[in-house]
């Protein structure tokens, strides 16, 4: 085998296994067992998708929730808890969205010298410190709201489940 066969071939496995690999969901803030998405989300209308102010909640193909950050951000506003009839999403519940948000230094302007503040501008609980008038971080107060994820410019921040 040559070189260049080689690394095709380690290549296009790394991509099959990416492909493979089942995407997690981000789901609305208002729940504590996973599992009831999948037990009962799939009976239901939908209601959370239709109330949400925000437009953030989608439905998959599985017929569950999940957060879509690429448009806006959750401002954990109670709708799709108070609008859901089966017990999934449930105000008793109420916690921060279970993700984690980061900021891609590589990618980020702002941590090449240009001046941007377009995560900081929406973020409503100051969670993005900023060194200096660069090199901006997330910190403790993050909710994982969304709201700075859309606003990028460059798509350096990314949100993972927890």
């Amino acid at each position: 085998m040559k070189r260049r066969e080689l690394f095709s071939s380690l290549a296009s496995s790394v991509k099959k296994a990416a492909q493979e690999k089942p995407e997690q969901q981000i789901r609305p803030p208002y729940n504590n067992d996973a599992s009831l998405f999948h037990k009962e989300c799939p009976a239901c209308d939908a209601k959370c998708a239709t109330v949400c102010e925000v437009e953030i909640i989608k439905i998959a193909q599985d017929a569950t929730p999940y957060l879509d950050f690429s448009k806006n951000g959750c401002t954990y506003c109670d709708d799709c808890a108070l609008a859901c009839d089966f017990g999934v999403l449930t105000l008793e519940n109420k916690k921060q969205i279970n993700a984690t948000v980061t900021i891609h230094t590589e990618e980020c302007v702002s941590w090449e010298g240009v001046m941007c503040f377009s995560c900081k501008d929406p973020c409503l609980e100051n969670a993005i410190d900023f060194k200096a008038m660069f090199m901006p971080s997330i910190n403790d107060n993050c909710t994982a709201c969304g709201f700075c994820i859309s606003r990028c410019p460059v798509q350096a921040i990314q949100v993972e489940v927890a």
